[in-house]
């Protein structure tokens, strides 16, 4: 692996972003390659913003990883231009089991889809139904989730990036990160 002063690696700023508990430093820890099921276990909620450099074979990567809860999600949308600039992608996390709060979520969205028009910005989406875990259609209340991803989550997803390069991915860390492509 080439150092971290080749000028042959892109380097791109990625947010991952989403309401609190939906996944998002499990995501982070995934991407570092940390598969210690422990420090899964051993997870807090991310307060404000927690930043991390990772380095691929092609990319330099400065990853921002924003608490989800309501208070920093105010604090993020009232000072978007401070966190949003230069993004080449931001990475947005729905916990597909939390279905209370599919709304909110959707909301949230909407509100970023909002600041980025705003400001002009386009940066490349992925948005993630996350915890799609292996066996989730045979827990109790979750025997019809693909009909409400596709029902309920999907066509506002589409609806609220359609001016954005974007693509919606079910996902899981049971699999050290596993996703699949929708859409």
């Amino acid at each position: 692996m080439a150092n971290s002063t080749d000028p042959a690696k892109k380097e791109a700023k990625i947010l991952l972003m989403g309401l609190d508990n939906s996944g998002k430093t499990s995501i982070m820890l995934s991407l570092q390659q940390n598969t210690n099921l422990l420090t899964f276990c051993k997870l807090s909620p991310t307060k404000g913003v927690s930043i991390e450099n990772l380095e691929t074979d092609d990319y330099l990567m400065n990853v921002w990883d924003f608490g989800g809860q309501e208070k920093y999600r105010i604090e993020y949308l009232d000072h978007f231009k401070k966190y949003s600039s230069k993004v080449d992608k931001i990475l947005y996390i729905i916990d597909v089991q939390d279905v209370k709060r599919y709304e909110l979520a959707l909301d949230y969205l909407e509100k970023i889809i909002a600041q980025l028009n705003k400001m002009n910005l386009k940066p490349e989406l992925s948005i993630y139904v996350h915890k799609y875990d292996p066996g989730i259609k045979n827990k109790i209340g979750f025997e019809n989730i693909d009909e409400k991803i596709y029902s309920q989550l999907i066509p506002k997803i589409k609806e609220l990036t359609e001016e954005f390069p974007c693509q919606i991915f079910k996902s899981s860390i049971y699999t050290t990160f596993e996703r699949e492509l929708i859409t």
